[in-house]
């Protein structure tokens, strides 16, 4: 289906002032975080992560609004954050792994197929960059509306020495330490976030923008926090219009630094030093939370403000990492983690505050896709004319007015091969279907069935019984990556590109 872009003349809203019918927004979108990383469970039960954890803000946002259970986003950073912006599909736009360097693929090397030539640089506004995607962002359409645009933290749309590194061609008027890493090489400013005492980055990962707070002891994601709050009394001074802000941590990503502020408490409840650091960097991710709440709290705004959280991708609970040795989480009950498409890898926290429109202590069982932000988002701001795109508008659930999940299928792609090896891991793609899902392997033709209503951890793996599903989401599948010409490996062997799903 072709793509049309409509952009929204910025006079729209000229001369015309604050309207309380116009709501503030922010999106608190973490890094890494897993479905069990918090103390507010997302499942019938509570686990013993659920216990160990202590998220008291999470608790509270959720108190005010909806959980939604069965929240989606691709299994790794850049693809999700790519989603988001743009509203495409991971199939569509084919960043389908990681970014970083320009024209510098992140994938390692098959011995049996070749890997496709992915959208390696990123998305873009413009053309004119090879291996990229050019989309329009939503936050550009909100300031062609009116809304006062934020960023804070984490960006990762676009490799780097592209345009699609820098928020502030996104549409964004303010963008605080966002750029084209997809992780940071230390929280710590006695070690200047990553950078040499000269100044300059010793690390690719280096935090830009934060040298003000560097030897003051300010863990990265305080100082992330202040510097939000800093732009929000801005946006106050001058009132006129809504504010969007995009709070997008690099919490809860590996170093696993310890945040001194709460780790000694994890270690009196028994944790081991890396799972206690690990939970300290939950709950200091939480506190910037609750200090976002109290900043709207103390100023008039949480009336006027929507609140939205979720997490970009499932919890790093796969092979241990190279960087930080033994594992110090998992997703129990969910299956593997990070980059992985079994549930572990994709199925996301995700709460939202809506004063006055979304019922308090409600819950929402019904699937979602971290595309779906794009047009749910421009709908709660009233933007009108909302562009096509391949999210569809959460609103009717949220709002307790219809399920827009029902017979809807959902679809990832990773013709890819990441840095870790787990179970669900490289070169496969996915389809969720109401209860249904179907994992197809591209490299040997595999195909997995779960009934995921049924068996959450995904271990009764029943395509054998049920033949007539198995053919009718592979052709569902099939079709869709067909039709947004969807990548996939080649054999070495034979030059042959792998199989579609339904061939």
């Amino acid at each position: 289906m072709k793509k049309t872009f409509v952009f929204i003349s910025s006079l729209l809203f000229a001369g015309v002032g604050y309207a309380q019918d116009r709501p503030n927004i922010i999106l608190f979108l973490v890094d890494d975080m897993g479905w069990q990383d918090t103390s507010l469970p997302f499942w019938k039960s509570k686990t013993f992560y659920n216990e160990a954890y202590e998220t008291p803000n999470m608790v509270r946002l959720a108190a005010q609004g909806m959980m939604f259970t069965q929240a989606y986003a691709c299994s790794v950073s850049s693809p999700s954050r790519c989603s988001l912006l743009t509203g495409a599909n991971n199939a569509r736009h084919q960043v389908t792994n990681w970014t970083m360097s320009r024209d510098t693929s992140t994938d390692l090397p098959s011995n049996s197929v070749l890997l496709p030539s992915w959208n390696y640089n990123g998305i873009s506004p413009v053309g004119g960059v090879n291996n990229t995607y050019v989309g329009t962002s939503f936050v550009e359409l909100l300031r062609q509306n009116g809304y006062h645009t934020i960023h804070c933290g984490k960006a990762h749309f676009g490799a780097k020495d592209t345009p699609g590194e820098d928020p502030l061609n996104w549409g964004f008027e303010v963008n605080i330490a966002g750029h084209a890493a997809g992780g940071l090489a230390t929280y710590l400013s006695e070690k200047n976030y990553g950078h040499n005492e000269d100044g300059s980055p010793y690390a690719l990962n280096a935090i830009p923008g934060l040298e003000k707070y560097w030897q003051t002891g300010t863990f990265a994601t305080e100082a992330l926090t202040l510097e939000a709050i800093k732009a929000l009394d801005n946006w106050k001074s001058q009132k006129s219009n809504p504010f969007y802000l995009y709070m997008s941590h690099y919490a809860i990503h590996i170093p696993i630094d310890k945040d001194e502020r709460f780790y000694q408490k994890y270690i009196n409840k028994g944790l081991t030093p890396k799972e206690a650091a690990y939970a300290s960097l939950i709950e200091g991710m939480d506190k910037s939370l609750g200090d976002l709440m109290n900043w709207l709290e103390e100023n008039g705004e949480t009336d006027n403000t929507i609140v939205m959280f979720m997490s970009d991708n499932g919890g790093l609970a796969t092979q241990p990492d190279w960087r930080d040795g033994p594992l110090y989480t998992q997703n129990y009950p969910l299956n593997s983690g990070k980059c992985s498409l079994y549930e572990g890898g994709i199925r996301v926290p995700m709460i939202v505050r809506w004063p006055g429109k979304v019922a308090p202590q409600s819950q929402c069982d019904n699937y979602l896709m971290i595309e779906d932000y794009y047009p749910s988002i421009l709908e709660m701001a009233g933007v009108k004319d909302i562009p096509e795109t391949d999210g569809l508008s959460f609103i009717p659930m949220l709002l307790g007015e219809g399920d827009t999940s029902h017979g809807r299928p959902l679809i990832w792609n990773f013709p890819n091969i990441w840095g870790n090896e787990g179970p669900g891991i490289n070169l496969n793609c996915a389809v969720r279907l109401d209860e249904w899902k179907m994992i197809y392997y591209w490299e040997t033709g595999k195909k997995e069935l779960f009934n995921i209503t049924e068996d959450i951890s995904e271990k009764q793996e029943c395509s054998s019984q049920y033949p007539k599903i198995v053919n009718k989401l592979s052709a569902i599948l099939g079709n869709y990556l067909r039709k947004v010409q969807a990548q996939r490996p080649v054999f070495k062997a034979n030059g042959m590109p792998c199989a579609w799903p339904d061939e």
